[in-house]
């Protein structure tokens, strides 16, 4: 378990060494290095291969290009000192991704036709046969057929996705492909045991509800045209992250963990927009939607359309959303706290926070009894949690 400690109180209390503690500390010190330096790393693998890309802008060029660095980096790892590994895994993933990508963008340019089911299927012709190298330890270092799976795999799905847009598919198709691809981001974040792959498959998964964001300028938004169903969604997925969590070794668990951390972060989200504008539940799904342009009806049918739904549709006010919340995440903040679940609980006081400063200035501006009804609120529930972990700690075992 991986746990937050103070080596300096241990050591004056002599549960650990002087040893024990230099060498606690030393370990935190380069794990974080390490995670530095792999970012820094990954960055500009990334930025160089796209830009090398559109700089070069001719598909033979790019191909030839990345051909040419994908080789020098395996020759690098397999004939180079250890010294310049880096050098040539940075090499190798820059060609692949030269190769890869570059066939991706061609394929959408100037050859649309055929651009969905080729890029399907190279990418999963590539992404099969490179994951068993990695998982055999063949052919070169697992950081680069891992990677290359990764990229293989998006290209597999983008194509699948091309598929799904150009049929004009709408309704439960679109969303059995977003929920394909939320599967196939979690499964090649456990294959590659990278949880930040592991934590992109929450995007697509909220998207099978048409949960996600968008941009304009100055400004990133966050949309949820259905908060109610993304909240049990999520909720959904939380439970079952807990459970897997709770029942699989630490590689699986980690990972289950992160899944659980980015659903609990989304439903927070969701919840936010649901204490702003209330939500009539399923008017995107079921009803007649809430933009006209993807209804189908004339201006005049689908506002009646609209009309008729909302009045006999279920509809949760937006002061239920924002009792529900407030008291979930201070559950939420005791439970994680007594679990030493550190992800949620920094996450659920962020939205503690998040969800305080919004009412103050959204709801309860001009309503100072609420503040003060909320404060004397707050003080026999934060009693009650004292009692409630003392009745946990005499129930665990003594220590020995």
């Amino acid at each position: 378990m991986y746990t937050i400690a103070d080596t300096e109180i241990l050591l004056e209390e002599g549960v650990i060494s002087q040893t024990a503690a230099r060498i606690i500390e030393a370990r935190a010190r380069s794990t974080m290095v390490t995670l530095a330096i792999n970012a820094v790393l990954c960055t500009g693998i990334v930025f160089a291969t796209f830009g090398l890309i559109f700089w070069l802008a001719d598909a033979m060029l790019v191909a030839v290009s990345g051909i040419l660095l994908a080789g020098a980096g395996l020759l690098t790892l397999r004939q180079g000192p250890a010294l310049y590994a880096m050098f040539g895994n940075a090499a190798s993933l820059i060609g692949a991704g030269m190769l890869i990508g570059g066939a991706g963008f061609e394929l959408a340019g100037n050859f649309e036709s055929i651009a969905g089911p080729v890029m399907a299927i190279a990418g999963a012709v590539v992404a099969v046969p490179v994951a068993w190298a990695m998982h055999h330890n063949r052919l070169t270092t697992r950081f680069v057929t891992g990677a290359v799976t990764l990229m293989a795999l998006a290209l597999h799905l983008t194509g699948v996705g091309y598929l799904v847009h150009e049929s004009g598919a709408s309704g439960l198709p679109v969303a059995a492909f977003w929920l394909y691809a939320a599967a196939a981001i979690a499964g090649a974040g456990w294959f590659t045991d990278v949880r930040l792959v592991s934590a992109l498959a929450i995007v697509p998964f909220a998207q099978a509800l048409d949960t996600g964001t968008f941009y304009f300028h100055a400004a990133y938004v966050f949309y949820s045209p259905e908060p109610t169903l993304s909240i049990m969604q999520m909720c959904a997925l939380v439970v079952l992250m807990v459970l897997v969590a709770r029942r699989t070794p630490e590689r699986t668990a980690r990972h289950a963990r992160i899944h659980l951390i980015m659903a609990f972060i989304v439903a927070s989200l969701c919840a936010l927009v649901g204490s702003l504008w209330g939500d009539v539940v399923g008017e995107t799904i079921w009803g007649p939607g809430s933009a006209m342009h993807r209804s189908g009806l004339s201006y005049e049918d689908w506002r009646d359309s609209l009309a008729a739904f909302r009045d006999t549709a279920l509809t949760v006010h937006e002061n239920v959303f924002t009792i529900v919340w407030a008291l979930s995440l201070a559950g939420i903040i005791f439970w994680s706290a007594h679990k030493n679940m550190r992800g949620i609980f920094n996450a659920a006081v962020t939205f503690a926070a998040i969800h305080a400063y919004t009412q103050a200035f959204e709801t309860f501006y001009d309503e100072p009894l609420a503040y003060a009804a909320g404060g004397f609120a707050a003080i026999p529930l934060a009693w009650g949690m004292w009692r409630l972990n003392t009745w946990f700690l005499a129930r665990q075992p003594a220590e020995t």
